[in-house]
């Protein structure tokens, strides 16, 4: 093929050469990706958390992370809080939420009834959705970021920011944080032994519903972190968290439903690719398409994930 035959099926996508063979180009979007990623790896460790546990989806997950949102909002701008109390104070909040959320809506069901509850989590993302409309309004706000500006890093229109550092450190840190807490603690332990077998847990005498809302609870308080940390970059209304989820949801698939490891892997890989793929095939109003498409692949290829572990039942 010569240059003219490739120049050709570039234009198709419309790239050019000389984005293909910008450097600084590659490494500016290879930060902003990895920035993104970071984001959507600690929702996707939320959706991890709960389908550990329960076997389904919370769909309603990027709803809570977006209630959370608008509180640190409330917090930090119109209280003044500095900024990272403000999302501290929103983390707990919405997790008191969720965990009044998985008492009342929740726990009623039988575990093992999965379609009523995706139900009720497709409902509650309607119904938190329109409530925050309603309250705040449809107006766009910014919320400042908890890392200050600057780039330690740079080189031409490449930058290495704080921000990018900051969401990163961030996530690896919820990562650590939620390993000591899963392995050191009762409550931790708790939700493991109800995450592998939760008739087997019953039985032992482990309180099973306070521990399903425990985990409701920290999977509200990661995503309202996640929720803060890519706020910032975009601006905050009502839907900005629905994009959200479904990147994560494309992350969490990816990696593996019950894989926190895997959760930021796929994060990672899917903050990437979403960016080198708006940058270089100009794909910005297929981005979300292109998440479905990876659910889809993944869900038809290899359905546990990268990093998921096959589910044995006992007959």
């Amino acid at each position: 093929m010569g240059v003219n035959g490739l120049a050709s099926i570039l234009g198709v996508f419309d790239i050019s050469l000389d984005k293909l063979s910008n450097g600084e180009l590659w490494l500016a979007q290879f930060f902003r990706g990895l920035s993104d990623g970071a984001t959507y790896a600690s929702v996707a460790l939320a959706l991890v958390m709960i389908y550990k546990s329960t076997g389904f989806i919370n769909f309603a997950q990027g709803s809570l992370a977006l209630l959370g949102v608008y509180l640190a909002y409330i917090f930090s701008v119109e209280q003044g809080l500095p900024v990272a109390v403000a999302v501290v104070c929103a983390m707990a909040a919405s997790a008191l939420v969720a965990a009044f959320i998985e008492r009342v809506f929740i726990r009623p069901f039988p575990p093992d009834h999965v379609l009523p509850l995706v139900i009720v989590t497709l409902g509650l993302l309607l119904i938190i959705d329109s409530a925050v409309g309603i309250v705040w309004g449809f107006r766009t706000r910014s919320l400042p970021s908890m890392f200050p500006s600057g780039a330690p890093i740079e080189w031409g229109i490449a930058q290495l920011t704080w921000r990018t550092i900051g969401n990163l450190g961030t996530v690896f840190a919820v990562v650590g944080l939620l390993y000591l807490l899963l392995s050191r603690t009762k409550v931790g332990l708790a939700f493991r032994a109800v995450s592998s077998n939760l008739e087997s847990a019953r039985l032992v005498g482990i309180r099973v519903g306070p521990t399903l809302g425990f985990g409701w609870a920290l999977a509200a308080a990661i995503g309202t972190l996640g929720g803060s940390l890519v706020v910032p970059d975009l601006l905050l209304e009502p839907s900005i968290m629905l994009r959200v989820l479904i990147f994560s949801l494309a992350a969490a698939a990816l990696g593996g439903l019950d894989s926190m490891v895997g959760a930021v892997i796929g994060g990672l890989v899917v903050g990437l690719a979403r960016n080198l793929l708006v940058t270089f095939l100009d794909l910005s109003e297929l981005a979300l398409a292109t998440a479905v498409a990876v659910i889809l692949v993944v869900l038809l290829v290899r359905p546990t994930g990268l990093f998921g572990s096959t589910r044995v039942e006992r007959v």
